[in-house]
């Protein structure tokens, strides 16, 4: 089993930054491709970034292309979500997820394992 605890979600006024991390564990963790998604009020799961497991591979959302930053610890057992210029319909539940495997997907059902979700709220 894989654990994910993601953390640093909160308030912040339009135009403002967040960093979301997510840290993973468990003995089942190895070489895992992980993932951010969101769900915001009243709207489907959508996807927002992904790594794979050597970092040779991001995929951005268009959504959120060039103001969110995906990145891996140097362990790679954490994911960090950097989000710069945020606007209210960024407002959702942001949730980390992993795969079994080392390469990424932007499809939520690829991910086996999910974090509880951190909630970001942005004010207009």
């Amino acid at each position: 089993q894989v654990q994910l605890v993601e953390s640093g979600g909160g308030l912040v006024q339009a135009g403002g930054s967040l960093r979301l991390s997510c840290a993973a564990s468990g003995r089942t963790f190895s070489r895992n491709a992980m993932g951010w998604f969101r769900r915001a009020p009243g709207k489907e799961r959508e996807f927002v970034a992904a790594i794979n497991w050597s970092v040779t591979s991001i995929r951005y959302a268009d959504s959120v292309k060039g103001r969110f930053t995906i990145s891996r610890g140097n362990t790679k057992n954490t994911v960090y979500l950097q989000m710069n210029s945020l606007k209210p319909e960024d407002t959702a539940i942001y949730y980390c997820a992993a795969r079994v495997w080392e390469l990424m997907s932007t499809a939520d059902r690829e991910y086996a394992y999910w974090g509880q979700g951190t909630q970001v709220t942005v004010s207009s």
